[in-house]
């Protein structure tokens, strides 16, 4: 069956993973889903990301963090949407909990975090909050 938002689909099988409390989960891979990784690594979020087969495609093992028993995520959420884009300056960009968690922005220099973005001064479109 065909997905029709990928990088929502790998936000779900990571909150999914944590709340089952397990080490690794799997998912499909594109380039947009591995620079999401990249900053979630970067960030802390994750322990790490490699390359795996799931039969014929490509795939991606996520390793998934956890602090004291609990995850490292507590919170991932979709922006913007296939329905509804979300595009912000690079002043504007959103602070999520009072700059404790992280807003992951496609920008015309890459995938990057809303410090990053912010650092490069270039905004773009607001994919996900992560805290």
């Amino acid at each position: 069956m065909a997905v029709t938002d990928p990088l929502g689909d790998l936000l779900t099988r990571i909150r999914n993973g944590q709340r089952a409390k397990k080490d690794s989960v799997l998912s499909p891979a594109s380039k947009l889903r591995i620079r999401v990784l990249d900053v979630l690594q970067r960030e802390g979020y994750i322990r790490g990301y490699s390359d795996e087969q799931m039969g014929p495609a490509a795939g991606v093992r996520i390793e998934l963090k956890y602090f004291e028993g609990q995850p490292a995520i507590k919170h991932v959420a979709r922006v913007s949407k296939p329905g509804r884009r979300v595009y912000s300056g690079s002043q504007e960009l959103p602070r999520v909990r009072n700059g404790l968690g992280i807003t992951i922005v496609s920008t015309p220099r890459g995938v990057l975090s809303d410090a990053e973005a912010r650092e490069q001064n270039v905004g773009g479109e607001v994919l996900a909050e992560v805290f």
